[in-house]
């Protein structure tokens, strides 16, 4: 079994100590300095804004920056990139935000961001190469998407209360009748419908077709009624895996880390037809209204530093291949993170970046889907 491999059997089996569960995720993580959009003017204007995920509002992120400047940057928080590149579209400018590879074409082409210049980027040449260069990551302009943090999106499940009657674990596994209404998925289309494309045998490391889209959202209203919770919220997640009310759910590699450490009887499957894997990094605004303090983000980002945190912590893979030389072996052992991210990723099934009009589509389908049309 490969290291990318037996990542998923190792968090599957809850091998993890208290040290890598004890990451800013929950109740302290989501309340450190999230910022609504609607108290912009209340952003510290001597101050780098952060425009991301929730949940990586994280301080421990952040140590080489808070060491420059006192304290964090500030933060803002998304619940998925198409909402926050939306956002932006209307006008939200920041310093620097977070989205994922397969969303680098759509952002790069929006004339929002700027390429970095790669002469500010304290930690370039320590990063994996492989990530430097996805697909339109960097051209003469500098680098448009600098690699942070990558992982994999699978069902999280309460082994004491899902009983899979001897068969492989599999998406399948969503649609058990015994569990209906008991059943959580994230609310993003890049993450619940790409699983549901990678059920439906459709190879999305390859443009999209008409069909391709229709036979995904026809498992997708099948899905529908399955479903207890669409949540961005994974404290909320986290909650209702722990006491029961949800025995199952697609998450992110924290959510079982941090359950297996609280006790709870969790795997994170290994679905026969593939996990489906990502990488997501940063780009900086083209208005940028604190440039020096954007570098800064990007660089405590990241620095070998985080990469430890990342790691440690949060249980995700970094872009910095110096972390992995720093990281206690013993945590690298047991989360199975190969040093090489790409053969991690090719594991399971990482998406392509699709054309707008794609990407426009399957967000629209997936929003109308989950209302009931």
């Amino acid at each position: 079994m490969t290291k990318s491999k037996d990542f998923i059997a190792r968090l599957q089996d809850g091998q993890f100590n208290r040290r890598q569960a004890l990451k800013a995720l929950g109740a302290m993580g989501f309340a450190v300095g999230a910022v609504p959009l609607g108290m912009r003017s209340a952003l510290a204007a001597d101050n780098a804004t952060y425009f991301t995920w929730g949940g990586y509002d994280d301080d421990g992120m952040f140590a080489p920056y808070i060491a420059q400047h006192g304290g964090p940057p500030n933060y803002v928080t998304f619940g998925d990139a198409e909402e926050g590149f939306t956002k932006m579209k209307a006008g939200f400018v920041i310093d620097v935000t977070h989205p994922c590879s397969n969303d680098i074409p759509r952002w790069k082409d929006s004339g929002m961001f700027q390429g970095m210049d790669k002469s500010r980027l304290s930690s370039y040449g320590d990063l994996f190469g492989a990530l430097v260069n996805l697909p339109g990551a960097n051209d003469s302009a500098g680098q448009w998407f600098m690699p942070f943090d990558w992982g994999a999106t699978s069902i999280t499940y309460r082994t004491d209360l899902v009983d899979l009657e001897g068969k492989a674990e599999s998406w399948e596994m969503l649609f058990d009748p015994r569990y209906k209404g008991k059943i959580a998925v994230i609310d993003s289309a890049a993450d619940t419908w790409y699983c549901m494309a990678i059920l439906a045998g459709v190879d999305i490391a390859k443009p999209l077709t008409g069909e391709d889209i229709d036979k995904t959202n026809a498992l997708m209203k099948k899905l529908r009624p399955q479903v207890r919770m669409f949540t961005n919220d994974m404290t909320s997640l986290q909650q209702a895996l722990a006491s029961g009310e949800i025995v199952m759910a697609l998450t992110w590699n924290e959510t079982p880390v941090a359950l297996a450490a609280e006790g709870h009887a969790v795997r994170f499957a290994g679905p026969k037809e593939g996990a489906l894997t990502w990488c997501c990094g940063l780009m900086m605004h083209k208005d940028a209204p604190n440039l020096d303090g954007a570098y800064d983000i990007v660089n405590a980002m990241t620095s070998r530093e985080t990469g430890v945190y990342v790691i440690d912590y949060w249980g995700y893979g970094h872009s910095n291949s110096a972390s992995f030389k720093m990281a206690d072996p013993g945590v690298l052992a047991q989360l199975g993170l190969d040093k090489d991210p790409i053969a991690y990723l090719n594991a399971g099934h990482m998406g392509i970046p699709q054309s707008d009009e794609v990407e426009t589509r399957i967000n629209r389908d997936f929003e109308a889907i989950k209302t009931g049309f």
